[in-house]
């Protein structure tokens, strides 16, 4: 009996296993997170890890890309880019002989697209079952992506967590900080391939080379109508829809458009932003300052056609054409330069 209780005592004093031992250190490990980001306020184990994730608030990216000048936050993002580029596929199938880039690799049996991670094939996956599990918790908008419903919630928190290093600004994603903040460097490093126009960014490039090429990739689903961006489309298509997104803080107004809200809402608040280089007038908007500009500079850019009167304002032009129209009905148009 005796031997028996000892032999228990001895079970319970074994010594932890590597695995057990393993999960306590993860575990204290994870309790003590020391450094914390001023901007969010997450938390990291280590300083190397904080000033990795301040990247996503900067907008930093140091690794860049031979081939394209594409940018990465990590060096591995850049590495697995890399193999876009250099075509190299050293890892072959012992089955079937197919060759990947990547040691492991998963693929999309719709598509036959491979994937470095299970995780990324599952979001695309979603492109193929119409899959929207993230839905807005403030409207009925729904989203295949996490990541995508979190961008889009900022609409409504008005969370803008990217700030321009260089003056006050703030922006709701990383890439219209980092397009900001090429205003401040004039940093310009795509060239069209038609004409001499440069852009800070590749997408600009490609929206502004559809001029050239005559190309409207993005078609409205209600009408035939064709745009050569994307977010064109979508402002278009709300009138369809009636979508109003943007609600002023101040009344009740809605609107189809961010800009829009913004120059309502000056009336609310009294900003004029634009200011005349000639006086000390100001604006609610860049059109209401252009036109009143011409003022000082004699600017006429509405032309009528049939006697070459030029003027400043289109509604001037609009209303000299009636004595036009009393002398030749129906033979008239409005030209602007």
């Amino acid at each position: 009996m005796e031997e028996s209780e000892e032999l228990s005592e001895v079970k319970e004093r074994k010594p932890l296993s590597r695995s057990n031992t393993k999960k306590k250190f993860f575990k204290k490990r994870r309790a003590k997170k020391y450094f914390t980001c001023t901007q969010c306020g997450k938390s990291f184990t280590t300083n190397s890890s904080l000033q990795i994730h301040m990247r996503i608030h900067t907008g930093e990216k140091p690794f860049s890309c031979d081939h394209c000048g594409k940018k990465f936050l990590r060096s591995s993002k850049l590495k697995t880019h890399l193999t876009v580029h250099t075509k190299e596929k050293p890892h072959s199938c012992s089955m079937c002989g197919k060759s990947f880039s990547l040691l492991q690799e998963y693929m999309c049996f719709e598509c036959e697209k491979t994937f470095s991670t299970a995780e990324h094939l599952k979001q695309h996956q979603r492109i193929h079952t119409g899959e929207k599990p993230y839905k807005c918790s403030h409207c009925d908008k729904r989203f295949s992506q996490s990541e995508h419903l979190k961008i889009h919630e900022r609409i409504h928190t008005g969370e803008k967590p990217y700030k321009c290093s260089h003056c006050d600004k703030r922006f709701r994603l990383s890439g219209h900080l980092k397009a900001h903040e090429m205003i401040h460097t004039g940093e310009k490093l795509y060239k069209c391939s038609h004409c001499d126009k440069r852009f800070r960014l590749s997408s600009f490039l490609k929206t502004h080379e559809w001029i050239h090429t005559g190309e409207k990739p993005y078609k409205c689903s209600h009408c035939d109508k064709r745009f050569s961006r994307s977010s064109d489309l979508k402002t278009h298509e709300r009138i369809h829809t009636g979508e109003k997104p943007y609600k002023c803080s101040h009344c009740d107004k809605r609107f189809s458009q961010s800009s829009d809200l913004k120059r309502h809402e000056r009336i609310h608040t009294g900003e004029k932003p634009y200011k005349c280089s000639h006086c000390d007038k100001r604006f609610i908007d860049s059109s209401s300052l252009k036109k009143h500009e011409r003022i000082h500079t004699g600017e006429k850019p509405h032309t009528c056609d049939q006697c070459g009167k030029s003027f400043s304002f289109k509604s001037h032009l609009k209303r000299h054409m009636k004595i036009h129209a009393v002398e030749k009905p129906h033979q008239h148009s409005i030209k602007s330069r």
